[in-house]
């Protein structure tokens, strides 16, 4: 029993049901939303909770898994055979001292900090090699420690008002790039702790650039902590939207790209939530801004251009739960435009979910080891394509089991 008084779903006797009905209640979603979002009823939900129906097949398990963000199987099923965490990647190894320096409080003898010059070019640096290498969680992961405690020192050390904004800018940077490597890993509260300082050091630097991307940030963190939460998501989202606006007619290509980049996002709520005439709108205004930059253009920390935007169409379908319109948006978009290989690999993702909705197994299975290829570590972290694999797993067909199992090896899911 929870110290609220409810029961607590780790607790061995209760069954799939009980624990069903307790986890889907947490995340403030009622039992239609829920058989909404599976392609059922709210009535079959409550058959599930009650006992009345068996539970159900694996690939409804790992579904529902998704939808409510369940860390961990077990925690869903009880069964400790399942022990996966589908949404919360395996700790990464540079986890630990990432987390110590977003912890550290330094108020002793300090060494002087670098110019805020010197900063922004490290800055560059660690988002051109977060883009490029297909690890990179391990290579922002071992940047991460000396740039937080460089860039803080930056801050306390400023004289001027002038200084200070500018060291907050970057300090907001560095904290967007830390929730990247942050993302998906079993330390939520560090997520969290992490996103609200960059807000906090956005609104200090009094940068527009700044203050999107932190937003942008904040906006998936919301988002990603299930339907309670899209609200949340929205506030953030076109209240910074709102700021922006007046600035777009003369903005700089940056502040340009990173309202396009949320006005994205508001549209990947709206497809979140079933709106699929508002998450088309926002795709279409997204669009437009995206046409008003360069060709060449890419945004550097959100990836935002011309050229993601095929990926977003995808995403969109996919969200809206298109099987069809998802596989169409796919051939119209060229992965091999997208620069970023983290980002070109969850792209891939995408598509390897929308050939699955549109009921082709073996190419979401071969798309998936294209996203794999371009960055093991962003598919590692994904639970929507651990979902797929363990899913196909148990396949009636043997050859497609033995990809998803192969796959499954490169993920860590299942012991070589």
């Amino acid at each position: 029993m929870s110290q609220d008084g409810t029961p607590d779903p780790y607790s061995d006797p209760l069954v799939f049901g009980q624990r069903l009905q307790i986890l889907r209640t947490r995340k403030g979603m009622t039992r239609d939303q829920l058989g909404g979002l599976l392609g059922l009823t709210g009535s079959w939900v409550k058959g599930v909770e009650t006992g009345r129906l068996k539970t159900p097949k694996l690939a409804v398990i790992l579904r529902i898994a998704e939808l409510l963000r369940v860390r961990d199987l077990a925690d869903l099923t009880g069964s400790q055979s399942v022990n996966i965490g589908l949404f919360a990647g395996p700790g990464h190894p540079r986890l630990a001292a990432v987390k110590a320096a977003v912890d550290a409080f330094p108020l002793g003898n300090t060494p002087e900090a670098p110019p805020t010059a010197h900063l922004r070019a490290r800055l560059e640096r660690a988002w051109s090699a977060r883009h490029s290498a297909p690890n990179h969680r391990e290579v922002i992961g071992a940047l991460l420690p000396e740039l937080i405690r460089d860039t803080q020192l930056a801050v306390r050390q400023a004289d001027r008002a002038s200084g200070r904004r500018a060291a907050q800018a970057a300090l907001a940077e560095v904290y967007s790039l830390c929730q990247f490597f942050v993302a998906y890993q079993p330390d939520p509260a560090l997520l969290w702790r992490v996103a609200e300082r960059g807000l906090i050091a956005a609104q200090e630097s009094e940068d527009p650039h700044a203050i999107g991307v932190a937003a942008w940030l904040a906006a998936q963190a919301h988002r990603d902590s299930g339907p309670a939460h899209f609200d949340a998501a929205d506030v953030v989202n076109l209240e910074t939207l709102a700021y922006l606006e007046p600035l777009l007619p003369d903005a700089s290509n940056d502040v340009l790209a990173i309202a396009g980049a949320l006005t994205f996002e508001a549209g990947y709520t709206a497809a979140r939530r079933g709106e699929t005439g508002t998450a088309w709108r926002y795709w279409d205004e997204a669009r437009a801004m995206a046409d008003r930059l360069p060709t060449e253009y890419y945004h550097p920390v959100t990836s935002f251009s011309r050229a993601v935007m095929g990926a977003h169409a995808v995403t969109v379908a996919v969200e809206l739960h298109a099987g069809g319109e998802s596989v169409r948006q796919a051939a119209a978009a060229d992965a091999l435009t997208i620069l970023s290989r983290p980002r070109r690999a969850r792209h891939r993702i995408e598509e390897a979910r929308g050939y699955q909705l549109d009921g082709q197994p073996d190419v979401a299975l071969a798309t998936l080891d294209k996203a794999h290829e371009a960055a093991p570590e962003t598919i590692k972290y994904n639970g929507y394509a651990k979902r797929i694999v363990l899913e196909e797993a148990e396949s009636k067909s043997p050859a497609r089991r033995r990809r998803a199992s192969e796959l499954a090896v490169k993920l860590g899911l299942l012991a070589a």
